[in-house]
């Protein structure tokens, strides 16, 4: 074969995907730079520390140069997140808030409704909600042989990666979405430029996916709230980390282009205490604290979007018997916010942390931030551990 043949063979390669592996993250961790954070995490720092949890995630990466629609660059992907994993059809407890509404998250209607969810979540890029949402009733349909219900109302969120991705041209596939959900597992979840985060951007530094979780006891029992978030919002200049203005102390590796605060940003919370829908309502608001820690403000044009479950109470879906739940008092759910705020605020800088600088569409660039600078703003505010 002639070298010529090759690079031709190369060339009609439109993608090159791989999952991202849920085996322990080689990339340090915010934690790992010394970066200080009120809480005590699980195990993992992960949302799967909380039992059942699975992630899977397909990462889509190809082609570079010029935008041509339809064939690249390709900077996207998909993540799912299983409630009680890929194998259980049993529903949890959920609720769902939104902070500010530019962005989309389908199915929240019935959550709100019902008071529960029902089947995986979904986070992908704005334009490949729909294929996803599809893609879904069709894996529960093959792998599990039904929906919950005769209909089924998957859960799809999404956040904006128009400024390094293909976003028109619908590179997500059917079946994209059916390698995340087979390959959901629990154990330590990647972090930054994969699944859905591949292409995004969060305080004009390169963010994606991040997690982090925090345990706590009330009343001598130990419970684990998880969180994990697709980052994708933010201005530099209000970006604080640790309590400290990193976005006024590290002003360039800007992309090129762009507005301030155009993106958006999802966050799931998994918790294993016994909280009803009106209880978990409560707590879903508390995200917006999380990113509020770090600079977020809940932007005009960005779509902040948050929903929470309970792996507590099995079985409290069913249809064939009167359910008997287990309720934490309302006096008792303190800690369950504070945990809520804290792990959204570590996962979103944990996003951060282990991104990588990306060069996409048009040579458009969003940078990593540095750890090493970013270790020198810290220690000058003294909040380096």
């Amino acid at each position: 074969m002639t070298t010529r043949s090759l690079l031709l063979i190369l060339s009609l390669t439109i993608f090159v995907y791989t999952a991202a592996a849920q085996t322990k993250p080689s990339k340090p961790r915010a934690r790992d730079l010394g970066i200080p954070f009120d809480g005590t995490p699980a195990a993992l720092n992960a949302i799967t520390d909380v039992a059942g949890v699975e992630v899977g995630q397909v990462t889509l990466i190809s082609g570079d140069g010029k935008l041509a629609p339809g064939k690249g660059p390709v900077r996207t992907g998909v993540t799912a997140v299983l409630t009680r994993g890929r194998n259980s059809t049993d529903q949890v407890f959920g609720a769902w808030f939104t902070l500010n509404g530019n962005g989309e998250m389908t199915g929240t209607t019935w959550v709100e409704e019902s008071g529960f969810i029902e089947g995986p979540i979904m986070i992908t890029n704005t334009h490949s909600v729909g294929t996803v949402r599809d893609a879904v009733i069709a894996w529960q349909m093959k792998k599990q042989g039904k929906t919950f219900q005769p209909w089924s109302l998957p859960i799809v969120a999404e956040t904006w990666d128009g400024f390094l991705n293909d976003i028109n041209g619908f590179h997500v596939k059917p079946e994209h979405v059916s390698q995340a959900l087979d390959q959901a597992a629990s154990g330590p979840v990647a972090e930054g430029n994969v699944g859905g985060g591949t292409g995004m951007v969060v305080h004009q530094f390169k963010g994606g996916i991040g997690t982090s979780s925090r345990k706590f006891e009330i009343d001598a029992a130990s419970y684990t709230v998880g969180v994990l978030v697709q980052a994708n919002y933010g201005s530099r200049i209000g970006l604080m980390i640790a309590g400290v203005p990193v976005g006024r102390e590290i002003t360039d590796l800007m992309p090129k282009e762009g507005t301030a605060d155009t993106g958006s940003i999802i966050v799931v919370v998994a918790i294993d205490a016994p909280l009803l829908p009106h209880q978990l309502k409560r707590v879903v608001k508390r995200a917006a604290l999380g990113i509020a820690r770090n600079g977020g403000i809940g932007g005009n044009s960005s779509g902040d979007i948050f929903i929470a479950f309970s792996t507590a109470n099995p079985d409290a879906g069913k249809e064939t018997k009167l359910a008997t739940l287990k309720m934490m008092p309302n006096d008792r759910i303190n800690p369950v916010f504070a945990a809520t705020v804290q792990a959204t605020e570590e996962a979103i800088i944990n996003a951060m942390v282990a991104a990588e600088t990306m060069t996409g569409l048009n040579g458009n660039t969003v940078y990593a931030i540095p750890h090493d600078r970013l270790k020198e703003v810290l220690r000058k505010y003294n909040r380096l551990k």
